[in-house]
């Protein structure tokens, strides 16, 4: 009988890559996480690995073992939710949350699953759409608040489940004494975006091209916060979603684009994890608590 802890070190390495991330990913030594997968290895009676220079890599065997990994901890994930819902008790719920759901939501939202249920503990952490959903997978997480812009569509993967909370307005900020009409006015602007292989960047990059010029992107800033301050100051232009700015008055001029684009805010869940009366709750709470 393989031990599921064993398996789930097991599937971290099919994910992560290397013995050190999943070592960091679970809070063991890496010399434990060595020792741990020789032992599965010998349990399974095959080579699950092979040299890779100063690392390893997962054989055929291993791959295999590995995907049958992913579905032993979801049908571990399953048997603990059905326990959950005829005794509850009170397991943490988990969730990565991006910058403006956090600075814009999460507090409402608490708010509301504290008067629903107070014994219920939520614990968050801060984290990009792309790195939330990748750690979701990798079960470091219950829950994610991500994003979608338009025109573009993230992989549905069969194992996470998706629910809408929002659409969000996307506009043109500029400094308070500004007056552009629209993009092409901007293309001799300095600008500010998100940092290369957002989804947010790859949009931004996309809608100054489309009115004909590729911008010049001087500051590559992940914290919107600070975007706002630079446009505000006048030192550069960006596109931001209405959510930076919460319940203040805007710090910048604001400029409707064409076609009035807004991006769609989601909650991502693994699915064997959905039906979590915890999970469910605190879903319902952020869907509520969204502008509007």
């Amino acid at each position: 009988m393989f031990e599921l802890r064993r398996l789930r070190m097991l599937h971290e390495l099919a994910l992560r890559g290397t013995l050190a991330a999943v070592a960091d990913a679970l809070a063991y030594s890496p010399s434990t996480i060595s020792q741990q997968l020789a032992l599965l290895e010998r349990e399974a009676g095959v080579a699950l690995f092979e040299p890779d220079g100063r690392g390893v890599r997962l054989t055929a065997p291993g791959r295999l073992l590995a995907a049958h990994a992913e579905r032993a901890l979801e049908l571990d994930e399953t048997a603990r939710i059905d326990l959950e819902r005829l005794q509850p008790t009170s397991v943490p719920v988990r969730i990565a949350v991006m910058q403006t759901a956090a600075q814009a939501i999460l507090a409402p939202a608490l708010s509301l699953v504290a008067a629903a249920d107070p014994d219920l503990r939520v614990e968050v952490a801060e984290l990009p759409p792309e790195e939330g959903l990748f750690e979701l997978s990798a079960r470091r997480f219950d829950l994610v608040v991500a994003e979608q812009y338009p025109g573009s569509a993230r992989a549905h993967r069969a194992d996470l489940d998706r629910e809408v909370i929002g659409l969000d307005p996307i506009r043109l900020a500029v400094a308070p004494d500004d007056a552009p009409t629209g993009l092409s006015d901007l293309r001799d602007r300095a600008w500010v975006m998100e940092p290369r292989g957002t989804a947010a960047r790859g949009w931004a990059v996309d809608q100054c091209r489309a009115a004909g010029f590729e911008p010049d992107v001087r500051f590559e800033i992940a914290d919107l916060t600070a975007q706002v301050s630079l446009i505000a100051a006048g030192h550069a232009v960006g596109l931001l979603p209405d959510l930076v700015w919460g319940d203040a008055a805007p710090r910048a001029r604001l400029v409707d684009l064409p076609s009035a684009p807004t991006r769609e805010l989601f909650t991502a869940s693994r699915r064997s994890a959905a039906r979590r009366p915890g999970i469910v709750q605190v879903r319902d709470a952020l869907r509520r608590a969204f502008p509007g």
